[in-house]
């Protein structure tokens, strides 16, 4: 009887439980169905979704399938391939304004590089590409695009691995262009622990992550990610990072790591080329004129072919079929579209006016005026007064910055100091202006010897030549040191009209025997470089101030320049 009773109820238990685990089942088999029919729903919907389809923008049509397509950057791409396409290729930083051809130039090396029989790349080397300002990471370690991450058991979503307690890497860019190229576009705007992370990898050539939920001695953590974390995952790519910033401002621990290519600003000749290929490509012909407008406005290759695929949206609405000057000029207005920043000099010799040079952008030269007047006063009365300079500029990294007075306000006081002692000047007689015209402060002390000029100029009224322009600090004993940016100011002097540059002598480089239409003179001391700029007139005069002082000989006043100057 006890038996039976004990018999039914392990019956009745048998079947409660069966009858449980049979229920799980059914619940598990309608939890799987409704994934698979909301899976092919979705599926069904991205598939719907992939067959619609747009024309590419004019910006995808025109983009560079390779190097012969970059237009104005034979330098620079000489340079990238020297780099990336030999058989020890390098880590580079592309340096450059915004649509010049950095990141066109960076897709196409990978493929140039392939077809070379001595580069390590293999033909299924890889192309990865970030963008720096949204290549963000998580601090607590959850998330790191860029560099990878762990996945550890106690965050949702751990599947598997992580209800058995083993932490899961995940690999991030650096392993994807493992064998590759991998591309951060605006580099300098990497997060300072990013950027750290990455020096460690370049040097490594692997990445190695940490969870606290890893032991090497936990039999149940599977034998790959063992591996992974006592090895590291593979990163061993070749590193491409491009920038609008100034070399100044990236960390020198990266810029050590890279060799550092420079794209400089296109011409308007190479603007109207890009313009020119883009109206072909979408069938649509040009009138000169609408091309000068480009050419007049457009500041590099993008906004080039944004101008033209607006301008035949406008022409394609009102039934026509070729794009003329009135099109673009409606573009150019409803885009607020500004003239592009052009260097004039001017056409005769002045008293007190310089034609120098500077840099206002990464590879970006431009020629700019520096004027002087000199106003005689009392003996020892005269004063100084300085416009268009930086006063002050700060200095120093993250977390500590100091103020100090600007580089180009300190070279005033030596070119006072020059003019006293290494050109028999008086300045302290005169009240002397100094001035930088155009409304962009300068700074730096490569318009030293451009200082000392127009202030002598002007207080010997002796005429600065119009076609020369000129770079380089000075110091209080009148030497020209040398300066930054050399190659890109004397592109711009160039481009100019200007038909002779003066540079530090320490600063000549070959290449500047082979350059047409410009003359580049190398100088080492201040008087060299009057004696090449300050012009006489037929009927000579001397002033008092520079008769009274034997080494200003050479600074002989003249008048106002007049009909048949020679230099």
């Amino acid at each position: 009887m006890i038996m039976g009773i004990l018999g039914l109820i392990n019956l009745f238990f048998a079947i409660v439980i069966g009858l449980y685990f049979w229920n799980l089942l059914r619940q598990q088999q309608g939890s799987k169905s409704a994934v698979d029919r909301e899976s092919r729903k979705e599926m069904d919907r991205l598939n719907r979704l992939k067959s619609i389809s747009l024309t590419e923008p004019l910006s995808e049509v025109t983009r560079p399938r390779d190097f012969r397509e970059i237009i104005g950057q034979d330098d620079g791409l000489k340079a990238l391939r020297a780099a990336l396409c030999g058989p020890n290729p390098q880590h580079v930083i592309v340096y450059g304004p915004p649509g010049v051809g950095k990141t066109a130039a960076a897709r196409v090396v990978l493929e140039e590089a392939k077809a070379n029989p001595l580069s390590p790349f293999r033909q299924d080397a890889v192309f990865v590409e970030v963008d720096a300002t949204t290549a963000r990471f998580d601090e607590r370690g959850i998330a790191d695009p860029l560099m990878g991450s762990v996945h550890d058991p106690i965050y949702q979503g751990a599947g598997p691995l992580g209800v058995a307690g083993i932490p899961q890497p995940k690999p991030g860019a650096v392993t994807k262009a493992h064998g590759g190229v991998l591309f951060i576009d605006e580099i300098g705007e990497l997060h300072p622990t990013q950027l750290n992370k990455l020096l460690k990898v370049l040097e490594d050539r692997k990445v190695f992550l940490d969870s606290a939920y890893y032991s090497s001695e936990d039999p149940n953590i599977p034998a790959h990610i063992h591996e992974i974390f006592e090895n590291g995952l593979p990163a061993d790519f070749r590193l491409i990072g491009a920038t609008t910033r100034m070399s100044s401002e990236l960390p020198p621990a990266l810029r050590s790591r890279c060799l550092e290519v420079y794209f400089r600003n296109l011409s308007s000749e190479e603007i109207g080329v890009i313009a020119s290929n883009a109206a072909s490509k979408i069938h649509y012909p040009m009138s000169l004129e609408a091309l000068e407008e480009i050419k007049r406005f457009a500041s590099n290759g993008r906004d080039a072919v944004n101008i033209v695929q607006i301008a035949a949206g406008v022409v394609t609405g009102e039934g026509r079929k070729s794009i003329e000057k009135a099109d673009v000029e409606w573009v150019l207005s409803c885009g607020q579209y500004a003239p592009r920043p052009q260097s004039h000099v001017r056409k005769e010799p002045t008293v007190g006016v310089v034609n120098g040079l500077a840099m206002y952008g990464p590879n970006m030269g431009t020629v700019i005026e520096v004027e002087a007047t000199a106003i005689p006063v009392e003996p020892n009365q005269g004063k100084t007064q300085v416009t268009g300079v930086m006063e002050e500029e700060e200095f120093g990294r993250q977390g500590r910055t100091m103020r100090r007075r600007s580089q180009a306000r300190c070279s005033v006081d030596n070119v006072l100091t020059v003019l006293k002692s290494c050109l028999g000047l008086r300045p302290q007689d005169y009240d002397i202006h100094i001035n930088f015209p155009g409304g962009i402060p300068v700074d730096g002390p490569s318009a030293g010897i451009s200082m000392v000029t127009a202030v002598a100029s002007a207080l010997t009224n002796r005429p600065v030549t119009s076609l020369v322009a000129m770079t380089g600090e000075v110091t209080i004993h009148g030497l020209v040191k040398p300066v930054g940016g050399v190659v890109p100011k004397v592109r711009a002097a160039l481009e100019s009209g200007i038909t002779k540059v003066l540079i530090p002598a320490d600063n000549w480089q070959e290449i500047f025997e082979t350059l047409e239409g410009v003359e580049v003179v190398p100088v080492e001391k201040i008087t060299d470089v009057l004696d090449h700029v300050l012009l006489h007139s037929h009927r000579e005069q001397m002033s008092p101030t520079a008769s009274l002082r034997r080494p200003s000989d050479l600074l002989g006043a003249s008048p106002k320049i007049s009909p048949g100057i020679i230099p």
